[in-house]
């Protein structure tokens, strides 16, 4: 199984791209928002993957965050939902808005993905809803993708290409909404009242700290009266 990718992105198109590593080139299937994120052809990339093999089918699917790539494999696992629908929800929303309209029950947000219908959308938020705290604390403790020192790619056969870049993608709302979801947690609340309450304070206050949105979430769950 192929977890993770790190090589020079040799060709791009609308919907994937080819990262050549030490030679081998690998064809990556990614949603818009990750393929508008990754860098410029001949340019260092490094992205997780998640593999699909089937006996007609062999692909790979990439991603800048294990959070993104975590969310993919549960929204896979959702019956009548595939890679393309995945890739579709991931597009809309980005692993960030996931989180939140799972966590919300908010299918609305999750139907107005390409090709997903209100009883695809309904499931995904009522199988997946669970899920949603565990996703969600993840953003505090992961790597993007692309992060890192500037990548050192081993050519075969032409000289370096030029000074690569390499693209962090903003992070700071998925650790924030961890770091509140964890001190949630510590106060006594349940995973699924926590989730759901830092995710309707982040949606409130996009920029919000960890300290804001933990006051925020607070006062979504005072009682009220």
């Amino acid at each position: 199984m192929i977890g993770k990718l790190t090589g020079r992105l040799d060709y791009r198109a609308a919907d994937h791209v080819l990262i050549d590593v030490r030679g081998v080139g690998y064809i990556v299937y990614c949603s818009d928002r990750t393929m508008a994120a990754l860098p410029g052809v001949g340019e260092g990339v490094s992205i997780y993957t998640d593999m699909v093999v089937r006996e007609d089918l062999m692909q790979l699917y990439g991603f800048l965050s294990l959070v993104e790539k975590e969310w993919h494999r549960l929204l896979c696992s959702v019956q009548g939902v595939g890679a393309k629908v995945s890739l579709a929800i991931l597009s809309a929303l980005g692993p960030d808005g996931v989180s939140r309209a799972i966590a919300l029950g908010d299918w609305g947000a999750v139907k107005a993905a390409k090709g997903v219908g209100p009883k695809t959308a309904q499931r995904i938020v009522l199988d997946l809803k669970d899920k949603a705290p565990g996703v969600m604390a993840m953003g505090g403790t992961v790597t993007e993708a692309t992060d890192g020192p500037e990548l050192e790619v081993v050519e075969l056969t032409e000289p370096a290409p030029a000074p690569k870049r390499v693209v962090k993608p903003a992070s700071g709302s998925a650790a924030a909404s961890a770091g509140a979801l964890s001190a949630l947690g510590n106060l006594g609340y349940g995973p699924s009242e926590a989730a759901s309450a830092v995710a309707e304070a982040a949606a409130s206050l996009p920029d919000a700290g960890e300290a804001e949105l933990i006051r925020a979430a607070l006062k979504l769950l005072a009682p009220k009266g």
